[in-house]
């Protein structure tokens, strides 16, 4: 009985461990963050664009609202989450919950994204001004700004009729600024839609390529054609965007999906922060054109060829070993034993470094960056911030691995001792 009372104690117990500086790291950055994007935005379409100019070039607050804004913010939710549920594609298990369950996603991603530029081409067909975007993208990221409010205050009051085990592990913690910014419950659903995994790689992912196409479609108005930069900026993105969703049933093991709650981190990030501020190199590009040589842009095109290759290789590896470690393709790679059962491998681009994903990541941010020169820092934003993200990550990783695998971590570590970058970090 003594052991009962204590398994349940644990089980209703609020975690104790905070991250992104506990609750004073919680209520700042609900804040900072959504004012940081419309900042970002401002500098971006202003002249100097400097982020460092005084007064910084706010827009008056009527240029930050817009009813079609609104519109079409509501309208493209709408017409993703219809795509979500088109029965196309194939229904795969996620990872066992703690109670044992599994849970079924639906991979239709892709089927997403070639619907929608299919929808895409016929507007441009038609005549619609996809370049007005460029005018509407401060009220669209108002609107979504809200939207990622309202979602993470529902997901938050909906998360005290959840049951225990349905709880992430890091957002229950009886702060209510802090659960609010982590998220309560770990996967929250209206019957079988799943809210968390739908933000994951829909609305705010296709929204992306869909803003990139307004910014070319600007330049198009403004110079008659798109200039190699933009093409580039609108290339890389795409294939980027194409590759997650191509391989949108790795998502499943990823920690967002796995270990964190559903609130106003994932929610903004995922809304907000990602379609807006991933691709201000193409908002840059309108304003501020840039003449690339062929050897330069050839140049560039191989680095993000060599980061795309690393990131997908390393990637794919991973999930295959997680799939199906006994694979020809992954039998041979050499492994160590963990006292889960599960075993870590140590050779393969996952013996090169820890985390070969995040360095190709990496070459990859820099190469969408370089289309926009060197007289700016404003464009390099997205590799300076994803750097600063995939160290953070990284350490919340370790710790993770860390608890879960004890000696069998540390041995793995003095095997493969470079982070990210070999020999640097």
């Amino acid at each position: 009985m003594k052991d009962i009372m204590k398994s349940y104690k644990r089980k209703s117990s609020h975690s104790t461990e905070r991250e992104f500086g506990g609750t004073l790291g919680a209520t700042c950055i609900p804040v900072l963050l959504p004012l940081t994007v419309l900042y970002l935005l401002s500098v971006c379409r202003s002249p100097a664009a400097s982020v460092l100019q005084w007064p910084p070039p706010l827009p008056p607050i009527a240029q930050l609202w817009d009813p079609l804004a609104a519109v079409l913010i509501a309208g493209w939710i709408t017409l993703q989450s219809f795509l979500y549920l088109l029965p196309v594609g194939k229904v795969s298990e996620g990872l066992v919950l703690r109670d044992r369950s599994r849970l079924k996603y639906p991979i239709n991603g892709f089927h997403a994204l070639s619907i929608t530029v299919v929808l895409l081409s016929i507007c441009l067909y038609l005549g619609m001004p996809l370049g007005y975007l460029f005018e509407l993208v401060l009220p669209l990221a108002v609107c979504a700004i809200a939207v990622s409010y309202l979602l993470s205050m529902y997901l938050y009051i909906r998360s005290f009729w959840a049951p225990q085990h349905a709880l992430a592990l890091g957002g229950n913690t009886g702060n209510p600024l802090y659960d609010f910014f982590m998220g309560r419950e770990l996967n929250p659903r209206i019957g079988d839609f799943d809210l968390k995994y739908f933000c994951e790689l829909r609305p705010g992912l296709i929204g992306w390529v869909v803003i990139n196409l307004g910014m070319l479609m600007k330049e198009v108005e403004l110079r008659g054609s798109p200039s190699l930069a933009m093409l580039l900026v609108n290339g890389f993105q795409l294939l980027y965007v194409t590759d997650a969703l191509w391989n949108e049933e790795a998502v499943l093991t990823t920690m967002d999906i796995v270990h964190d709650g559903f609130g106003f981190m994932l929610a903004f990030g995922d809304l907000a922060w990602v379609p807006f501020t991933y691709g201000l190199q193409a908002m840059f590009l309108v304003v501020h054109p840039q003449s690339l040589s062929n050897l330069e842009a050839a140049g560039i095109v191989v680095l993000n060829g060599i980061g795309y290759y690393i990131f997908r290789k390393s990637n794919s590896q991973k999930n295959q070993f997680r799939r199906d470690p006994t694979h020809k393709s992954v039998s041979h790679l050499e492994t160590i034993a963990t006292a889960t059962g599960k075993r870590l491998l140590v050779s393969g681009w996952w013996g090169f470094v820890r985390h070969p994903n995040y360095l190709g990541d990496l070459l990859m941010a820099l190469a969408w960056s370089l289309p926009c020169g060197l007289s700016h820092i404003l464009p390099y934003f997205y590799v300076t911030y994803f750097t600063v993200l995939l160290i953070h990550r990284e350490a919340r990783d370790e710790k993770q691995c860390k608890a879960k695998y004890g000696l069998a971590w540390d041995t793995y570590c003095s095997r493969v001792p470079y982070r990210i970058i070999p020999y640097i970090y």
